[in-house]
């Protein structure tokens, strides 16, 4: 039996994976602070250790007889890098660099790294955009995603280690953080459960690929459980879906009218961002998606029932 190494496990994304990877046969050790709440995943016979991110001497004790390490730990939000852009190299790319050497060290076989299929590619004004399209990340949160995937090309190039950047989309799902200012999806709900505006940039058109958690879990499992062919791959529905789209799919499913706040646009906000997850296709089958209304209607039920 595999061993997996979830880092970041009590996160959104993080905790689901846990449980997908369970599913899927692995040895799973589940690393966070666990600080404030319970495990947020649900399997059984899963090993836990609370530590922190940034302290190397608790990732170094994490690695120890792991084969595979998925790294699906943000400390910074794409606002939070943009306000404090040393934030982002001081806590996420920095301590990366560490947990990749740990992997080196520790023998570990296959290291995944949760980079962001959006902001990496920047505005090309594309139809969809694939892995081989070039990258231009204007953003902090975006740069810092593209140097780690530099640093796994160098530590699989100078090691034995293979390393697979994950391009992900725009996850939703329940179990969203809803303090955190990212996600439109958990943010319109919660604010509409509220009674209150949502925050809209623009005039809505703004488009986005949009995919449920438990879909992406899914198709991360997959790759996990065969010999990739490449080193990065785009995880999304590989639709796309506007602004005004989403909010009136959320009003639809909360039977409520929706009131927004129109805000100018950030300069680093990408305007159309669609993947092409051909290549994810043509490797391992495509997907079966789970429609957004259906997908916004899950959401909407579990945060209701936890409201």
């Amino acid at each position: 039996m595999a061993r997996a190494l979830v880092v970041g496990a009590n996160g959104f994304i993080g905790s689901y994976l846990v449980d997908a990877l369970v599913t899927a046969g692995f040895d799973v050790t589940a690393f966070d602070r666990f600080s404030s709440r319970m495990p947020a995943f649900n399997s059984d016979g899963v090993r836990i250790i609370a530590g922190d991110f940034l302290n190397r001497a608790d990732i170094q004790n994490a690695v120890q007889g792991q084969d595979f390490v998925f790294h699906f730990l943000s400390t910074t939000t794409p606002a939070s890098a943009q306000a404090d852009p040393t934030l982002d190299i001081r806590t996420n790319i920095e301590p990366t660099v560490q947990l990749l050497e740990a992997a080196v060290s520790a023998g570990v076989k296959r290291f995944f790294f949760a980079s962001t299929g959006g902001a990496i590619y920047g505005d090309q004004g594309k139809t969809s955009l694939a892995e081989t399209d070039l990258t231009f990340p204007v953003s902090p949160y975006a740069i810092g995603k593209l140097a780690v995937e530099n640093y796994l090309n160098y530590f699989s190039t100078v090691s034995d280690l293979s390393t697979v950047a994950l391009r992900i989309s725009n996850p939703y799902g329940a179990g969203q953080p809803l303090h955190k200012k990212q996600g439109l999806i958990p943010i319109a709900i919660r604010q509409a459960l509220r009674g209150q505006p949502v925050i809209q940039y623009g005039d809505g058109s703004m488009i986005r690929d949009y995919i449920y958690i438990q879909d992406l879990v899914s198709m991360i499992s997959t790759i996990a459980l065969s010999t990739p062919k490449y080193s990065v791959y785009n995880l999304g529905s590989g639709s796309g879906t506007s602004v005004t789209e989403v909010i009136d799919s959320i009003s639809l499913a909360l039977d409520l009218p929706i009131k927004t706040e129109i805000q100018q646009t950030p300069p680093t906000f990408i305007s159309k961002v669609v993947l092409d997850i051909s290549r994810f296709s043509s490797e391992f089958g495509t997907p079966m998606f789970t429609p957004l209304s259906e997908g916004i209607q899950l959401t909407v039920d579990a945060m209701k029932s936890s409201h």
